[in-house]
């Protein structure tokens, strides 16, 4: 990791509300609190961490405003509102300097169709094919062998990671980032069985992604049968995740990886689903609703509903499933004994 920063200038790039202690190291890497040795940066980002502070032998500690402790000699202490926002914002940098964004221009083997509207500022790189009619908005880039199908659209400042496909008459608002192998655009998995056989019903709608959306490396978004599969602005999503056709996504959602979304279902805003659940089609997760990992939904949530399990309960009554599960044997027990009496 190229990092190579003194405290001062962390302190400044994470605005630090003060510091205390001093060093004249200058920071080489970032490492857990518990792992970390001199010339590294660590954080306690998680409160039942907080016994590991004074052991650490990291020299720069990024800490919560309301943190009680004294910095160790050659150790500096910087506190801050939230420790982890903090270290993002410091890795948000290095970033920068670890994969610099690459200068304008068209890489000699890209294939670009004549009618294709490239912004001058935007980079098109090796073995790229841009259709007819496809737009890429200013300071946009393609790294590799990323498809842009015809009168698809991308608009500024997004970043396209290589193997990316993004299928005809699709679009993509401002500063949307996909992580390599994303598929927008594939045809939704729809088919009527006629006389014995199944008959592929015709997928001719599109996908649009809002601004300041990020979709995770292998995921596949499928184009709508009619209208369009829509992922709202700022929506996170995950690797491996599975969107299917006409699924509508509200804005500043979350949802983790695995989880595979069924035709037409609806996600209100600021909905959280974890890891490997399924969601079921033609339902809605109403607005900040939460599904914990492995969850099976086929239902409509209420606002701000919180459920877990398959099938899907309130999270609350789950925990209480299962603690009566657990003394379910010695029940079984208790009503042999009561049958022999």
């Amino acid at each position: 990791m190229q990092v190579d920063y003194t405290s001062a200038e962390i302190a400044s790039l994470v605005g630090a509300l003060r510091t205390s202690g001093t060093t004249t190291r200058k920071i080489q890497d970032i490492a857990s609190l518990s792992s970390a040795r001199a010339g590294d940066l660590s954080f306690l980002g998680n409160v039942k961490y907080k016994s590991q502070v004074p052991e650490s032998a990291a020299t720069v500690l990024l800490l919560p405003a309301d943190y009680a402790g004294e910095p160790k000699p050659d150790q500096v202490y910087l506190f801050v509102e939230n420790p982890s926002v903090a270290l993002a914002r410091l890795c948000a940098r290095i970033e920068q300097s670890l994969w610099p964004k690459p200068p304008p221009g068209i890489h000699p083997s890209a294939v670009i169709a004549a009618s294709a509207k490239i912004n001058p500022t935007a980079h098109i790189g090796p073995l790229c094919v841009v259709e007819a009619g496809a737009q890429i908005g200013a300071g946009s880039v393609l790294q590799a062998s990323v498809f842009l199908g015809s009168e698809a659209r991308i608009g500024d400042g997004c970043w396209i990671m290589p193997g990316c496909v993004i299928g005809s008459l699709c679009s993509l608002a401002n500063r949307v980032r996909l992580q390599p192998g994303v598929v927008i655009g594939s045809d939704g998995f729809g088919y009527e069985f006629i006389k014995g056989r199944h008959e592929k019903v015709p997928q001719i709608g599109t996908v649009v992604i809002g601004d300041d959306v990020e979709i995770g490396a292998n995921s596949a978004l499928d184009r709508a049968r009619f209208s369009r599969t829509v992922v709202g602005e700022g929506t996170k999503i995950d690797n491996l995740v599975q969107i299917a056709h006409n699924v509508v996504i509200g804005k500043h959602c979350i949802v983790c990886g695995l989880v595979a979304i069924a035709g037409s279902a609806t996600l209100e805003d600021y909905v959280i689903i974890g890891g490997q659940a399924g969601v079921g089609g033609h339902i809605t997760l109403g607005k900040g609703s939460k599904v914990g990992g492995q969850t099976g939904i086929n239902y409509t949530l209420e606002p701000g509903s919180y459920v877990i399990g398959t099938p899907a309960v309130s999270y609350m009554l789950e925990r209480r499933l299962q603690v009566l599960h657990q003394r379910l044997p010695d029940l079984f027990k208790r009503v042999a004994v009561l049958e022999k009496k």
